[in-house]
């Protein structure tokens, strides 16, 4: 876990040292707290305390600027050749992948503890279910961990950043709308299948304060799978070389 984490940190330090940091909150917080506040179905629009309208713009927010995010972590190390130089120190692949992960994750979990001022407004706007609420940041935290998976494996697979950023955005769109649009269009265990797999199903019960074991399950699974296929993608790379 050393490895882990002193991995993270100079990874973390390397966002906030080239402003990518910087970027992704100003926008990330410019972004939510527009539309949670002033713009579309906001919070004065549906004149209710909730932070559902924050939940709703986040979610599709993250989806962008995660790829965004991970699109240079590997892809721009195998470029540049530097990942030639971190891989023969002493440590895995795997723990190489998790200090990345980790590095992403941080990041996100600031963004989003950076908007608690919101949760507080409400606490003097009116009553608020804090139940949901915090759901909901955990939800955002697990659809998070799985957009990251994501864009880490696509991210190992190319050193083209541009390429890293819109595989991620392909593969994400399958788990965002596909899925769905094909649970709806078909029937029986073909349709269960496809909407298991729909991942704004799970997130959606959660955000609305439910939590469920099988949708906790499918965040930690997909975002396990994420990663176990970027680790078996440097491994495959070791193997050739």
């Amino acid at each position: 876990m050393k490895s882990v984490w002193t991995i993270a940190v100079k990874e973390l330090r390397s966002f906030f040292d080239s402003l990518t940091a910087y970027i992704l909150l100003v926008v990330f917080l410019g972004l939510s707290g527009f539309f949670t506040w002033l713009f579309g179905s906001d919070i004065f629009f549906i004149g209710q305390a909730t932070l559902q309208p924050f939940f709703s713009i986040a979610y599709w927010t993250l989806f962008f600027f995660i790829p965004a995010l991970t699109m240079r972590m590997i892809a721009e190390e195998k470029r540049s050749g530097t990942i030639e130089l971190m891989l023969t120190k002493p440590i895995s692949d795997w723990e190489f992948i998790l200090g990345k992960f980790l590095a992403a994750f941080l990041l996100i979990f600031i963004a989003l503890a950076l908007t608690l001022p919101y949760y507080v407004t409400l606490l003097f706007i009116g009553h608020v279910d804090s139940g949901a609420v915090w759901s909901g940041y955990f939800g955002m935290l697990l659809v998070s961990m799985t957009f990251i998976s994501i864009g880490l494996f696509a991210s190992s697979i190319t050193n083209n950043q541009i390429v890293a950023f819109l595989l991620a955005l392909f593969i994400g769109v399958f788990f965002l709308i596909i899925f769905n649009v094909l649970a709806n269009n078909f029937t029986g265990q073909t349709a269960l299948l496809f909407n298991y797999l729909d991942l704004s199903t799970h997130y959606e019960s959660i955000s609305r304060g439910v939590i469920d074991s099988r949708d906790i399950i499918y965040f930690l699974s997909l975002s396990y799978f994420g990663l176990l296929l970027a680790e078996m993608s440097l491994a495959k790379r070791n193997i050739v070389e």
